[in-house]
């Protein structure tokens, strides 16, 4: 199998399995059939021995994992389409969640999620972020691994105690933004946060497994939840992404992807994100193509994606958009500018006409040009169209090969216990120190009653303090004036009588 059949227009529209890795966009108003549209390329990858990994916003993605069931609209699809040899199946699923209710938990480590991230998943100012990186940097030179929150901030204690000592190696560090950052801590902790930081941590090779028949699975991330922290969905997906890019080893264009990574609410991924994060995310999906792995974003409206992107996305399924305002209007006219033009097809009116089901599709053909786009009915999945029931999921995940790799979570020693205990030897020693600096000796106290420590003045320098002050006084000019007289008087007086 070397083709994915998306639908049909005025003859079949396919995906060729050569351009997967050329990336693609789905985007659509809402209930106008984009996740059909994304199950269809999902297992028809998975059919072709692509691995796939997914995030189920919504909880519908999840039938991907069981049969689906006869209807008439899906047989009546089917003849309309032409598909030969269409049978009703389950693809191979794991199930995945940063929770750990809904599937195996998806946890990384702090080390690994990097401060520029972590500092997005916090929703923390440059300032801030500035120090996080001072931190990190920190445990770097430190030997600190950084696994969970508990390290992270067992290490933002440490740089509020050693503030002035590390600002002079590192750069200003301000108590302010240390504790502000720990408060963003605690609020990612109060919403679930720590359930993503972590070990086991999650290793990409249980992404891109294929079954014993040698088709892809489909990795699904339940993300119901996940999506209500948007700063936490979208770094999640980036650090995958970003994870993948730096550590696949590059193999040039293939017969087929490697992987296929899809990104729903992909304008999630872009709001509010910083120039140098786009610029991330823009290289990652320019390179990673090379190294054999296929993106595909999934959004309402296709300009939810930065030009810069959307220029890289060579298959194209755009759903029904409705032109109700100054905005839909902007997204139909850049959803009609960004297709190969077809002379039979008047694509900015035609946008807007679309059923549910229906979508304009353009993908790679020969030699990887784009095709001129086509009004398409697209094919009904072979797997479930809805959601799963628990007792369902369940037995999906009770069949997993990596549940007893990531279902019991390990916590080895890190920088909170190294820190804990350089704090406990450092307050043992301190009353040791108290101790020998105490005179054991009676002469030692005499002589501490007399001359005095450092903190108390002795008898001898409190009497000579006294002393100045009262020669200094009306009464010991007085009391000098007698005894200077006294002494004065005696000596005139024994001159008289020599």
């Amino acid at each position: 199998m070397d083709q994915i059949l998306i639908g049909r227009g005025e003859r079949p529209v396919q995906l060729l399995a050569r351009y997967g890795n050329r990336h693609g966009l789905i985007a659509g108003a809402t209930g106008t059939g984009k996740t059909v549209s994304l199950m269809v390329l999902a297992e028809g990858f998975s059919r072709m021995g692509v691995p796939v990994f997914m995030a189920d916003v919504k909880g519908d993605v999840a039938g991907l994992a069981m049969s689906g069931s006869d209807s008439e609209k899906i047989r009546q699809r089917v003849a309309q389409i032409g598909i030969e040899g269409y049978t009703h199946e389950a693809n191979p699923v794991l199930f995945w969640d940063v929770f750990g209710k809904a599937g195996h938990p998806v946890r990384t480590t702090i080390s690994e999620m990097g401060p520029s991230l972590t500092g997005r998943i916090l929703e923390i100012n440059d300032t801030q972020a500035g120090v996080l990186e001072i931190a990190f940097k920190l445990a770097d030179d430190q030997g600190l691994l950084l696994l969970d929150l508990d390290d992270l901030r067992a290490l933002l204690g440490f740089v509020a105690e050693n503030r002035k000592e590390i600002s002079t190696q590192y750069g200003l560090v301000g108590a302010q933004s240390v504790a502000a950052i720990q408060r963003a801590l605690l609020s990612l902790e109060r919403q679930g946060g720590e359930s993503l930081f972590g070990e086991p941590a999650l290793e990409l090779n249980d992404l891109m497994r294929t079954d014993l028949g040698g088709r892809g699975i489909i990795s699904i991330l339940a993300a119901d939840r996940l999506i209500l922290k948007p700063r936490l969905y979208s770094s999640l997906l980036l650090w995958l992404l970003s994870e993948l890019f730096e550590n696949l080893p590059e193999v040039g264009d293939l017969d087929k992807p490697r992987l296929v990574f899809f990104f729903d609410e992909a304008h999630l991924l872009f709001d509010d994100a910083p120039p140098a994060l786009r610029q991330r995310v823009e290289q990652a999906v320019r390179i990673i193509r090379s190294k054999g792995v296929g993106v595909y974003f999934c959004s309402q409206f296709p300009d939810d994606v930065p030009n810069e992107i959307l220029g890289q996305l060579g298959n194209r399924i755009q759903h029904a958009l409705r032109a109700y305002t100054p905005r839909d209007q902007k997204a139909v006219k850049t959803a009609a500018q960004t297709f190969v033009p077809n002379p039979k097809l008047d694509v900015a009116g035609v946008i807007s006409q679309l059923g549910v089901g229906e979508a304009l599709v353009s993908t790679l053909q020969e030699k990887g040009v784009p095709m001129p786009v086509e009004r398409t009915v697209i094919s009904p999945p072979r797997c479930r169209i809805g959601a799963v029931t628990d007792e369902e999921r369940t037995a999906v995940r009770m069949r997993s090969p990596v549940g007893g790799k990531y279902d019991t979570p390990v916590n080895r020693e890190s920088a909170y216990e190294i820190l804990n205990r350089r704090a406990e030897t450092k307050s043992a020693a301190q009353p040791r120190d108290a101790e020998a600096e105490k005179p054991s000796e009676a002469g030692g106290k005499i002589g501490e009653w007399l001359w005095g420590t450092k903190r108390r003045q002795g008898m001898v320098e409190t009497m000579a303090k006294q002393t100045a002050r009262t020669v200094g006084s009306q009464i010991g000019r007085q009391i000098l004036r007698g005894i200077l007289g006294g002494i004065l008087g005696g000596i005139l007086g024994g001159s008289s009588r020599r």
